[in-house]
Order: C-alpha cells, then structure tokens, then sequence
C-alpha cells in the first residue's frame, strides 16, 4: 500500500467545503481530485447569503478559531473582488450585543455597538466578508485547476470503494447516507434574489419569539433576500407564500426592497449536526479518511480554517 501520505487524493463534495479543502491540498503540493455528484454552481453552496459570521456551529471553541483563519483568508481576498467574489461591506447585525460575544470579537473588523438611528434595539455594526457565492466557487475552482487538480461529476455510493491513498469526506448533507451519519439532517433555507435597488450595506434581524432571522445581503447586480430555517425539511421547491414573506419582511428593514424586480428564487439545505465531524479514520488496509462535514450555515465562514485542519489530518503539513 502506497504510504498515505503521499500520492493521491480524492476530495467528495464540490460545495465551498469541498472545493476549499481541496484547493489547500493542491496548493500544498498533492495530487487532488474532486468528485461530485453535481457541479459546484448546483451544491447549496451555491444559494448561500455567504455573510462572514459563526452562526449555529459548534464546537464552539473551535469554531470560533476556523472562523478567524478564514476571516484572514477572505480579508485578502477583497482585494481581488471581480475574481474572488469577496467584499468586505458594512452592515449591522440586529438582536446582537458586544456581552454576548466572547475574545475573537476583538478580531472583527470595525466591530462596534449600532448607534440608534443605525437601528432600532441592540446591534452590532461591523465590516465582514460578504461573498458571492458563484463567483467565489469559480474562483477556488479555477485555482484548484492552475494547481494541478481535478474535478468530475462522479456519484459515489461507498467511501470505502474509492481507490485512493486518501479520501477526504465533505459530501455535507450526502454524509447522512454516505457514511452513514443520521446525525446530519437537513434545514431549509429559502430566499428571494431581487434587481439591487442600490442598497450598499447588509443587515440581519433576528426573531427572539420564533427564533426566525431575516436579511438583506446585497451584491452589485442583485440583492439576496432570507431567509429561513425550516429543521428536517427536505423540499427544494420555493414556496411563494413564504417567498411573499420574506419580502414583506425585508422591506420591514430596508423599503426599497419591496418594488425590486424579482430575478428569482432559490432553496438550500444546510447540511445541520450537533457539530462538525472533522476527524481522521485509519481504514483497516492502511487507508486514510478524513471527514470535514456538517458545518450547517456556517461553511463560508469557517471554510479555509476546517480545509486547513483537513489538510494537516491528511498529513501534508498544510
């Protein structure tokens, strides 16, 4: 058996996860393929808001330290915009007071309480990455190829089967049944992508009875409007009664919304679990697993610090 840590590599998943983790590979100097059941631009990556924040992910600790690696990532990245999909853009974050973050807050560019007129109750104003998404996996798509890698749409049925040294598992929600892990199961999001009215800064609202959260993420040509988070809910079909919704709930924050032309609508399941599985496996026949799943909505945000502890499990010294 070839020693694992050498030769190839075979990532599963084409989501940000995916594509991330095998960049950090590539870059590294191992010979990656990607293989997917679908093209990155179809993975719910690719509905993503994709705001920069660590929103219902745990560890906790952990997180928090992948979230602050890959903040530095993207704060390069925005200078590179038109290729990379990375802004870093202005916003406030309703419902939310500097008390109830801890250190790495210190960390978040222009972190600051809202000012009143900025909103309307207790808010945090800071300045993240908010990224587009199709942009951006293009971008990592495009690098992974410069640096010798490889993806296909390719279905896989059985980690075990894959003849490879190293197999790194970022098949996010597919893990349910790929693994199989019944601790991955899906929350719906829906949005509502509408013609940008010239709305500059982002904004979220949170809910405290239901638990609900609404945003407005602007992009240069559109504004992405959510969402929701319907647990265990597989249907991928919009619903235009809760598309209806979201609207009459985002003009609530920003009325230019509300005569936007609508340019479409989209769904994602985020691949939910009590908490990120990032683990090495050694297979009976020497064989090495990496998993690197189950990041809920929170994939953007902690991409390139998972990728790199991935990269380390694998044993590359990235």
């Amino acid at each position: 058996m070839e020693n694992p840590g050498s030769g190839e590599v075979i990532v599963v998943g084409a989501g940000v996860v995916g594509l991330t983790t095998a960049l950090v590979l590539a870059e590294a100097g191992r010979r990656v393929g990607v293989w997917a059941r679908e093209h990155s631009e179809r993975t719910t990556s690719a509905v993503a808001g994709a705001l920069w924040w660590p929103y219902r992910i745990a560890p906790e600790a952990s997180a928090r330290e992948w979230a602050l690696d890959s903040l530095g990532v993207y704060e390069e990245l925005a200078a590179r915009p038109e290729d990379s999909g990375v802004r870093l853009v202005e916003g406030v974050m309703g419902e939310t007071g500097l008390d109830e973050l801890g250190s790495w807050a210190a960390r978040v560019p222009g972190l600051r309480a809202a000012r009143a007129e900025e909103y309307p109750g207790p808010a945090l104003r800071a300045r993240l990455p908010l990224i587009d998404m199709p942009v951006h996996l293009r971008h990592l798509r495009e690098r992974l190829l410069r640096a010798g890698g490889t993806v296909e749409e390719r279905t896989v049925t059985d980690l075990a089967e894959l003849d490879a040294p190293v197999v790194v598992n970022c098949s996010g929600l597919g893990a349910r049944e790929l693994v199989p892990d019944a601790a991955v199961r899906p929350v719906r999001g829906q949005l509502v992508i509408v013609e940008n009215p010239g709305i500059r800064e982002w904004v979220v609202s949170k809910d405290a009875v239901d638990g609900t959260t609404t945003y407005v993420f602007p992009q240069p040509d559109r504004v992405i409007l959510g969402g929701t988070t319907d647990e265990d809910d597989w249907s991928l079909v919009p619903d235009p009664e809760v598309a209806a919704r979201i609207v009459e709930q985002c003009a609530a924050l920003r009325p230019e919304v509300a005569g936007a032309r609508v340019l479409g609508h989209r769904v994602g399941l985020r691949p939910v679990r009590e908490a990120v599985r990032l683990e090495r496996e050694v297979r009976p026949d020497g064989r090495v697993l990496v998993h690197n799943y189950g990041h809920g909505g929170a994939g953007v945000t902690v991409a390139w610090g998972c990728a790199r502890v991935a990269a380390e499990l694998v044993g590359t010294g990235a």
